[in-house]
C-alpha cells in the first residue's frame, strides 16, 4: 500500500476516501472534510440523501478485527438500550467493519452540537447519567480481545517509550528516570485487582460528549476497555475549589446513580488515573512521531522545553498522590 519510507496515511487521498465509502452502495456529491483526529484519520461527509456520516478510517496495525468488531458489538448493545452513543452503520449483511485497498473503515452517524459546560450542574447531571447507563450495560459481561486497564503495565510502557528515544537531554534523562521511578512506587498501592474492572467508553473527556441543552451523547469509543468506572468520570470533575467541587461530584454521582450505584472508594484513583494520562500522553507522541501529521501538529515535542515542563508536572503529581485524596468527603 505504502512505501517503506511512507506512512501508510499518506496513500489515503481524498479520492480513495470517497472511493471506500461509495464501495458500500453510498454517492456522494461532494468532498470528504477531515475532521480534528490524529489516532485515525476521520471525516465528514454527506450522501445523496444529505444525510451526515463520520467515517473512520483506522490506524494499520493498532487494532486487531477482533478488537474493532469488540467495540462495535459494545455499542450495538448499548444502543439496543437506548444510550445516546453513534453505533455503525452496518451494510446488509451485518458487517460494520468494511475494507478498501488495505485500509479498515467504519461509518457512523453524525451526532451534531456541542462540548457539556462542566461548570453547569444541570450538564453535569446528565453526563453522570449518559455514563452510568453506559456502565450499566458496561458490566453485563467482559470483553475478550480489548484491553484491561493495567496501571502497572501501562507506566512501564509509557516511560519505556520516553526513555528509548532521543527526546531528553543528560540532564533530563536522569530527572525522568528518578520522578517515574517514584511515580511508578506511589501508584502500586492504588493498582486495583481486574475483576473491579468494567467495559467502559475509556477516553471520556468534553470532546468526546456532543449535545446541546441537557442532551448529550457519547462518541467515539475507540479506546474502550475494561477498566474501573471512575476511568469514565474523573475528567468531568475539574474543580479547584471545595464548594465547587462539592457540586461537581454530588451532580455526577447523583446522574451516575439513577442506572448504576457507584463505589465511592475508586475516587482514590482519581490522581493516580490522571497522573496515568500524563505519563501516556507524552508517551503517545513519541510513538506517533514517524506518522507527518504529528510533527505538524505537535512541534513542541521536540523542544526541551516541553520536557521541562512535563517533568515539573509529573513532579507535581507525585506530590497530589502523597496528598489525601481531595475528591473524598
Amino acid at each position: 500500500m505504502a512505501n517503506a519510507t511512507q506512512h501508510p496515511f499518506a496513500e489515503l487521498s481524498p479520492a480513495r476516501v470517497v472511493a471506500a465509502i461509495e464501495s458500500l452502495g453510498f454517492w456522494l456529491p461532494g468532498e470528504p472534510f477531515a475532521l480534528n483526529s490524529y489516532e485515525n484519520r476521520v471525516y465528514l461527509v454527506h450522501d445523496d440523501e444529505r444525510k451526515r456520516w463520520v467515517v473512520k478510517f483506522y490506524r494499520p496495525e493498532r487494532w486487531s478485527d477482533a478488537q474493532i468488531l469488540e467495540e462495535h458489538a459494545f455499542l450495538a448493545e448499548l444502543a439496543a438500550d437506548e444510550v445516546a452513543v453513534a453505533a455503525p452503520w452496518r451494510n446488509a449483511d451485518g458487517e460494520s467493519l468494511h475494507h478498501a485497498e488495505g485500509f479498515r473503515f467504519s461509518l457512523f452517524p453524525q451526532l451534531p452540537g456541542q462540548a457539556p459546560e462542566l461548570e453547569n450542574p444541570a450538564h453535569l447531571f446528565v453526563l453522570g447519567e449518559l455514563i452510568g447507563a453506559v456502565h450499566a450495560v458496561g458490566e453485563r459481561s467482559c470483553f475478550a480481545h480489548r484491553k484491561q486497564q493495567d496501571l502497572d503495565h501501562m507506566v512501564i510502557e509509557a516511560r519505556e517509550r520516553v526513555l528509548q528515544g532521543p527526546w531528553l537531554s543528560g540532564k533530563q534523562r536522569g530527572t525522568y528516570e528518578r520522578i517515574t521511578d517514584e511515580l511508578h512506587r506511589a501508584l502500586m498501592p492504588h493498582a486495583w485487582p481486574h475483576e473491579r474492572a468494567i467495559r467502559v467508553h475509556g477516553d471520556c473527556h468534553i470532546g468526546n460528549i456532543l449535545g446541546r441543552d441537557e442532551h448529550f451523547a457519547l462518541v467515539d469509543f475507540d479506546d474502550s476497555l475494561m477498566a474501573p468506572a471512575i476511568q469514565d468520570l474523573w475528567m468531568l470533575l475539574t474543580a479547584d475549589h471545595d464548594e465547587e467541587r462539592h457540586m461537581q461530584l454530588s451532580e455526577v454521582i447523583e446522574g451516575y446513580e439513577q442506572h448504576r450505584e457507584f463505589d465511592r472508594s475508586e475516587l482514590t484513583l482519581v490522581e493516580p488515573l490522571r497522573t496515568l494520562r500524563l505519563l501516556r500522553h507524552s508517551a503517545w507522541l513519541v510513538a506517533r512521531w514517524e506518522d507527518p501529521a504529528f510533527p505538524v501538529a505537535f512541534p513542541w515535542l521536540a523542544d526541551a522545553g516541553y520536557w521541562d515542563g512535563h517533568i515539573r508536572e509529573l513532579e507535581q503529581q507525585r506530590l497530589a498522590l502523597a496528598d489525601k485524596p481531595r475528591w473524598l468527603a
